[in-house]
Parts: structure tokens; C-alpha cells; sequence
């Protein structure tokens, strides 16, 4: 801040000013210190200061901590040229449009390619586990023919007669304020500065073709759902030696049938009959590693949690695995379902236990023991 004049002072207006008022005062000053029109050495001194105080004035939050503690409460807050520009071409397109003299004129140094965006979808255990896959993208690539000059062979590009070569036409306007000069593309050769004569008859002077590209793609353990990979310079091609853009390929990973993730942890629902959770067993379990074997001790409850460490989903961005969480589900058989002898055996066994206490024989519910499983 180069000044501690006072921002109502500065900008000609009251306290109580509107936003509006403040707005027109801004734009009335700004057009007073136009380069073209005030000719004194501290130009810019002023128009700094300007800015400053209507960057600081136009914010309600900014203006209200200035009226309670003045300079103090925006400290740090205002800046020049601040409110958003960051030149005085900015200042004048946004207020007055490109009639000022400060309409920049087209870029003439290399120009990098845009970027592309490919969407891949893959397995749930691709995810976890890792893999390589071939996509084709299209995109554009220099004129084989033409050597992406868009003349036929043969024949050269010509400096553009609109523009002379230069890439952008001026229009001098006349305003109250003066002459100004209006700077644009030119036209006729799109700011390049040359034009073709003979289109060369493979890319129609364009310079340019698409072509279709097949690329592997290498997938990292540990993706998910969303996760992009870049494949640098891959992309569109740049404009005037410029580099190339790259390609994104963004990941959508497919739903498994009996797994489902949660972070680097992998879910799993085992079904097992009352007589293993009673007695006990030994269950082999599908992993993304293969078969395991899995001890359930006697007496598991429902919704049991038992951990297998290691044999979850590999971290991104660092060593090791997540775990594998196994909920057990105790299949109660329904009395359909039921042979002759087992509904004989199942009522035997009623009577020899009796009916359940509910207040001494209180066990953790289910969501009690999934939120000690993860640890919540």
C-alpha cells in the first residue's frame, strides 16, 4: 500500500456512497488517468491508488473492516492493480470493452497442445491387483504429406496480405476521449500471419489430420473409482513448436459379485449353517489371492468380524496392504427347508435349552461389533 489517504477521499465519493456510486466513481477515474489522455509522471501512481481503494471499497467485508478500524482492518487486503485485473488491459476490457488501445493482440510463440480425456473402465480385482491395458484414442497429428504447413508440396505459405505478416489487425477509433487504436486477430490467417494458396489436398490446409493411436495404458495396484492417470504428451499437438498435451485417463472400476472395498480394506459376507457357528469349523474363503482357510471358532455369533491381514487393497502411495474383513452370516435354516429328522432333532434341542434371558444374556448387537472391527 503506498498510500494512507483515505479510499472515500481517493474515489471522490461520500461514506454512505452506493455500490453503484463507487463503481461509476471507479470508472470515471480510471478513463481521467488513461495513459492516453494524462500525461503526468505519476500515472501509474494513480491508478495504483485507485484500484487499491475501489478493490477495497466494492468488497462489502473489505469496506465494513475499513469503516470500523480504517487502514489497520484491510492490511494485507488491497494490492495494486488488486480487485482481480492484473494489468491495465484487464482494467479496461472489463469496464470498457477492447476500444482502448489495450486489446491484447494474438500470441505468436509456441502454444502447447490442449489435453485429452479417455474414460477406462476395468475390473474390481484390476483395481486392486494391478494391470495393463490397450485403449485407441484419436487425435491429431502433423500433415504426413504437407509436413503440417498446409500447402500442397510444391508450394509455400505467403505472408498474409491482410495483416501483412503480422497476425492481428488494428482499427483506429474516435472517441471524447481521443483516438484509439482496437487491436484483434486478424481474420484471414486466424493470427498466424501466413496464409496457403494451394490447400494441401490430404489435411485441406488445416496442417493438421487425426489418426487413431493405440497406447498401453499401465494401471497401478491400488486404484479406485475416479483415480486419473497421465500419459504426458500423449495429447493434442502444439502450435508453433509448442509441446504436445497430455492424455488423462480417468478409472471406473466395475462392481465385484461377492467382495465390496472400503478404502484399502476388502469386504466380505460368509455364510455359514448353525452347526459351524455352534460347534466351530474350518471354512476355505475366496481372497483376491486365492483360497484361504479360515478357522470359526466355536460358538460365533452373528455378524462376527474376523480380520485376515495383508489381503486387502495395496496403498497407493505407499508400501503394504490393507486388511480383509470376513462378517460372518449365520444362515438360520426356515422350517421348509427343513427334513423330518432335523425338525426332530432341532425340537429335541429346544427342550433341552430353555428359553434366552434377555437381560443376562445380552450379547453386543451387530453394529456394535462392526464399529470394534474398524476400530470407531
Amino acid at each position: 500500500m503506498s498510500t494512507q489517504r483515505d479510499y472515500y477521499e481517493i474515489l471522490g465519493v461520500g461514506r454512505n456512497a452506493s455500490p453503484d456510486e463507487i463503481k461509476r466513481a471507479y470508472r470515471r477515474l480510471v478513463k481521467q488517468y488513461h495513459p492516453d489522455i494524462y500525461k503526468g509522471a505519476d500515472a501509474d501512481e494513480r491508478i495504483k491508488e485507485i484500484n487499491e481503494a475501489y478493490e477495497v471499497l466494492s468488497n462489502p467485508e473489505k469496506r465494513n473492516a475499513y469503516d470500523r478500524f480504517g487502514h489497520a482492518g484491510v492490511q494485507g487486503a488491497a494490492g495494486a492493480p488488486g480487485a482481480g485485473f492484473s494489468d491495465f488491459a484487464d482494467i479496461f476490457e472489463e469496464f470498457f470493452g477492447g476500444g482502448f488501445g489495450f486489446r491484447r493482440g494474438p500470441q505468436r510463440g509456441p502454444v502447447r497442445g490442449a489435453d485429452l480425456r479417455y474414460n477406462l473402465t476395468i475390473e474390481f480385482e484390476e483395481a486392486v491387483l494391478g494391470a495393463e491395458k490397450d485403449i485407441t484414442i484419436t487425435r491429431h497429428e502433423s500433415c504426413p504429406r504437407c509436413g503440417g504447413n498446409g500447402a500442397e508440396p510444391g508450394t509455400t505459405p505467403i505472408r498474409c496480405p491482410t495483416c501483412n505478416g503480422t497476425g492481428e489487425v488494428r482499427q483506429r477509433q474516435q472517441t471524447i476521449l481521443g483516438t484509439f487504436v482496437n487491436v484483434t486477430t486478424c481474420p484471414r490467417c486466424r493470427g498466424m500471419g501466413e496464409i496457403v494458396t494451394t490447400a494441401c489436398s490430404e489435411c485441406n490446409g488445416e496442417g493438421l489430420v487425426e489418426v487413431a493411436r493405440h497406447l498401453r495404458v499401465k494401471i497401478p495396484p491400488g486404484v479406485d473409482e475416479g483415480t486419473r492417470i497421465r500419459l504426458p504428451g500423449e495429447g493434442e499437438p502444439g502450435l508453433r513448436g509448442g509441446a504436445p498435451g497430455n492424455l488423462y485417463v480417468f478409472l471406473s472400476v466395475k462392481p465385484h459379485k461377492i467382495f465390496h472395498r472400503s478404502d484399502d480394506d476388502i469386504l466380505l459376507e460368509l455364510p455359514i449353517n448353525i452347526a459351524q457357528a455352534v460347534l466351530g469349523a474350518e471354512v476355505e474363503v475366496p481372497t483376491l489371492d486365492g483360497p484361504k482357510v479360515i478357522r470359526i471358532q466355536p460358538g460365533t455369533q452373528p455378524g462376527k468380524v474376523l480380520r485376515l491381514r495383508g489381503l486387502g487393497v495395496p496403498h497407493l502411495r505407499k508400501g503394504g496392504r490393507g486388511d480383509m474383513l470376513i462378517t460372518v452370516n449365520v444362515r438360520v435354516p426356515t422350517p421348509s427347508q427343513l427334513t423330518d429328522e432335523q425338525r426332530e432333532l432341532f425340537e429335541r434341542l429346544a427342550e433341552t435349552l430353555g428359553t434366552v434371558d434377555i437381560e443376562k444374556d445380552h450379547e453386543p448387537g451387530f453394529f456394535d461389533r462392526m464399529k470394534e472391527a474398524f476400530g470407531l
